[in-house]
């Protein structure tokens, strides 16, 4: 009896150990994150998380995100009304910048609702491109569109590169 208490009491402390949060800090999320805003011109973006997480260690997350999971918000824009606004739930850039920050559903819904004070917050793409490129030129990193983003036939098309380039010499007022 006195080996199924202490097998029973074992279980109970891993069970614990398992479910409980993990200190702010500790948690270093996904591997590789894709970034995919910009599929219809350009492949996914593999983004390496686990190599910047490396690069800027545990306390570096507020360099990108303006918060972690399970800690309050670092970032002096947002303290400046969610000073007291507790642990947070999420980190992803999502939960607070639209992917479609200038459709006419978003805008009309910003416009709608008078008590949102979020209106010029930057859509998904431009607080990537915010936050990535602003770093990138403090570390000397590669800056360049296509040096993150590999165009797609779609994106050369649209862009008229590649084999949908104009012929040298040749414009579309010469015919």
């Amino acid at each position: 009896m006195h080996g199924k208490i202490s097998m029973f009491s074992l279980g109970a402390v891993i069970l614990i150990i398992v479910c409980m949060p993990l200190p702010p800090g500790f948690a270093q999320g996904p591997d590789t994150v894709e970034l995919k805003s910009l599929a219809q011109y350009y492949e996914p973006v593999q983004f390496n998380h686990a190599m910047h997480v490396d690069m800027l260690g545990e306390n570096g997350c507020a360099v990108c995100h303006h918060h972690t999971v399970g800690t309050p918000l670092v970032d002096e824009t947002c303290m400046r009304c969610h000073e007291y606004g507790g642990e947070t739930e999420s980190a992803n850039c999502e939960d607070c910048h639209p992917a479609n920050r200038f459709s006419a559903e978003y805008l009309a819904k910003i416009e709608k609702d008078i008590h949102l004070f979020h209106v010029d917050r930057p859509g998904l793409k431009g607080a990537f491109h915010q936050r990535c490129l602003g770093c990138h030129k403090e570390m000397d990193a590669a800056i360049g569109c296509e040096d993150c983003h590999t165009r797609t036939d779609a994106g050369d098309r649209f862009f008229r590169s590649g084999k949908y380039a104009p012929a040298p010499g040749k414009h579309s007022s010469e015919h």
